[in-house]
């Protein structure tokens, strides 16, 4: 059986990473420049920040693919390597995590950035097939289950999982992004997400990035509310960031502390993943490892 499905059937509550381009920017990633192109330029910079989840306790690590679509990719000096960036992406987060007995790997796919028509100039049917040419690599390169995350409008996240089970029978979770506060940016609302992508067979539904670790406490509710057995993942953001003039960085205002306090809320809600999404460093992870696994 996969062991994905194996650890969550069994009921196990599991910690997910923290941030890969806030880290990686911190790592040397230029400003402009995508995460994926260093999977191919400085493989030991992505492994690096991997391992350092791994170290401070993940048991999920992401690939470093979220932007790894050819769709996505178009800019990029790579876009006719993106197959082969997201199964390299996929080898590297393997070797990250043979460090740690039981260290699973999830296939990142993230939007396309375009929208599908009628809101934008993208047809479903390419979007559904270069989701599916992610997926195929992905799996190639071994990892246990595929995330759809970062979703914010059904025609997406639809393609996306129709194109990833074309192609793959790994599991597949899907994250939506509410950064409307408890709506996406499409006006999509939770109760309507859990709903469709679990009779769509979504092993786990959930969200990531958005605003505020109370916003995501609420939208964590709206799922349990709607329907109660559906296991949720949850990677909230380390805050609303602000602008530092200096470093043109975000700053994210939320400590380990914070975040520890709120994950340990989302899991008694019913959450058997959760972990951060941007401005989480490892040492939130730890801090998160350290309170839901007491």
């Amino acid at each position: 059986m996969n062991k994905f499905l194996e650890r969550l059937n069994a009921g196990e509550v599991l910690v997910a990473d923290g941030s890969t381009g806030a880290n990686l920017q911190k790592m040397g990633l230029k400003p402009g420049q995508s995460p994926e192109e260093l999977v191919i330029d400085s493989p030991d910079t992505v492994l690096k920040l991997a391992s350092m989840f791994v170290e401070a306790g993940s048991d999920i690590i992401l690939t470093c693919t979220f932007g790894g679509s050819r769709i996505r990719m178009k800019d990029s000096k790579y876009q006719d390597r993106a197959p082969e960036i997201n199964t390299r992406a996929a080898e590297i987060a393997r070797k990250a995590a043979s460090a740690r007995d039981g260290v699973l790997v999830a296939g990142s796919m993230g939007p396309v950035g375009a929208l599908i028509k009628p809101y934008g100039p993208l047809e479903a049917a390419e979007v559904k097939a270069t989701f599916a040419e992610e997926a195929k690599a992905l799996a190639a390169g071994g990892v246990d289950f595929l995330l759809i995350e970062t979703m914010f409008a059904f025609e997406e996240a639809t393609a996306a999982f129709e194109g990833a089970r074309s192609v793959t029978d790994l599991p597949i979770v899907v994250s939506f992004s509410y950064d409307r506060g408890t709506r996406s940016m499409m006006g999509v609302k939770p109760k309507d997400v859990i709903k469709t992508y679990s009779e769509m067979g979504a092993v786990m539904v959930g969200a990531n990035c958005g605003t505020t670790l109370e916003n995501m406490e609420t939208i964590v509710k709206e799922y349990v509310a709607t329907l109660p057995n559906v296991p949720l993942w949850v990677k909230p953001n380390a805050g609303v960031p602000r602008m530092d003039v200096q470093t043109e960085q975000g700053v994210y205002d939320m400590t380990p502390e914070d975040m520890a306090a709120y994950a340990r809320k989302y899991v008694e809600l019913g959450a058997k993943v959760v972990g951060g999404c941007c401005g989480s460093t490892p040492g939130h992870v730890a801090a998160i490892a350290q309170a839901v696994k007491q």
